[in-house]
């Protein structure tokens, strides 16, 4: 295998693939990035970690066909480091080595095993939906704050992705807080969709799609892959198992208070106010007649407030939140108004979009102790 290609593009491309190769599996070669050079001329960068799979295609001048595995994190250090405007790259097979030509440096780096890289799925051919890239970008990041992290519960790792007719569709959830975001969408979608897929993929697809200033992105799904092809990329990942939990029986139907504020105003207050709500202590929010008072009190560091105007009416009454909770659900919405819909200290909050974007985000409150 030899190919030259511009160092500045392959470092590009290695920057993106080196985020997906895994940092802790057993198998040496999955810590690494398969470098496929085709006979029909074609280049290709391989990264996964057995969760999420990236191809991304190459401009290149290939000499000789082939493929060999190098080790991700040093291959990107070595390309970062070079000093001529081309790299040349081959295969020396009696050294068990890669030889990385550019400019006057020379680098050989040690092959892992080739036969150890998985194959990574491609898209199924004439069965993919085609989504707007700019609709479906800001529709993961509305909702990805709120998905789990948790391992052990892993059908709250993803985000559930459903598209019908004109609307794309995603909800989030990690127990303690759920984000739903509709977007409409231009062209109808001719196949329904909807499959679990884990948020770090979606995370990946939404960088590639940035980079690549994509206008569309395709998606394919079998059993339990999905495939999104942006551009010259296609990310695979596995679909989550598990039944992801009925979201519409957590929303409240009605509520006994609903305010509409500056979303800016009232999150401006929060982030300053929520310096002082550490070690776990709750934000408090006390709504009192056409007032909010915004406190927070963390034993032996000190204690915050701060009021502003708000349109309530009623008897007082204070409810907790996690601090972080709800700046994310705040910084999540894209109007510049919010609807704050509240019952009782003890019953969730919502926070939605006040110029209909279909945006809600759901927050559990925090008993407080008086």
């Amino acid at each position: 295998m030899q190919l030259k290609l511009p160092a500045a593009s392959l470092l590009a491309e290695l920057q993106t693939a080196a985020r997906v190769a895994s940092t802790r599996s057993a198998v040496q070669a999955l810590s690494g990035i398969q470098l496929h050079a085709g006979e029909d001329g074609h280049a290709e960068l391989r990264a996964t970690d057995m969760e999420v799979g990236l191809r991304l295609t190459l401009d290149a001048d290939v000499a000789s066909p082939g493929e060999v595995v190098l080790p991700a994190r040093l291959l990107l250090d070595v390309v970062r480091a070079l000093p001529g405007p081309d790299v040349i790259v081959a295969l020396r097979p009696a050294e068990q080595d890669v030889e990385i030509l550019s400019g006057s440096a020379a680098f050989y780096l040690r092959t892992l095993r080739n036969e150890d890289f998985p194959h990574l799925p491609t898209a199924a051919a004439g069965d993919a939906l085609s989504l707007d890239a700019a609709a479906f970008i800001d529709t993961v990041l509305r909702v990805s704050r709120s998905a789990s992290h948790d391992e052990t519960r892993p059908v709250l790792t993803g985000i559930l992705v459903s598209a019908s007719e004109t609307e794309l569709r995603m909800v989030a959830t990690d127990s303690y807080r759920l984000s739903v975001k509709s977007t409409a969408l231009a062209t109808p979608v001719p196949t329904p969709l909807e499959a679990n897929v884990p948020a770090r993929a979606l995370a990946e697809v939404v960088r590639v799609a940035q980079q690549a200033e994509s206008e569309a992105i395709a998606i394919s799904r079998s059993e339990n892959q999905i495939v999104f092809t942006v551009e010259r990329a296609v990310l695979s990942s596995r679909l989550i198992d598990g039944q992801f939990p009925n979201y519409r029986l957590l929303l409240p139907e009605s509520a006994d208070h609903e305010l509409t504020v500056d979303r800016e105003e009232l999150a401006s207050v929060v982030r300053r106010i929520s310096l002082l709500a550490q070690k776990n202590a709750p934000l408090r929010l006390g709504f009192s007649e056409g007032q909010l008072l915004v406190s927070a009190n963390t034993p032996d560091v000190g204690e915050a407030r701060e009021s502003l105007p708000v349109p309530f009416a009623g008897e007082p009454f204070e409810i907790g939140f996690n601090a972080e909770f709800l700046r994310d659900g705040l910084e999540s919405v894209e109007s510049e108004q919010v609807v704050l819909r509240l019952t009782s200290p003890l019953r969730p909050g919502l926070i939605e979009s006040a110029d209909g974007s279909e945006f809600t985000y759901l927050v559990m409150p925090i008993r407080l102790n008086t």
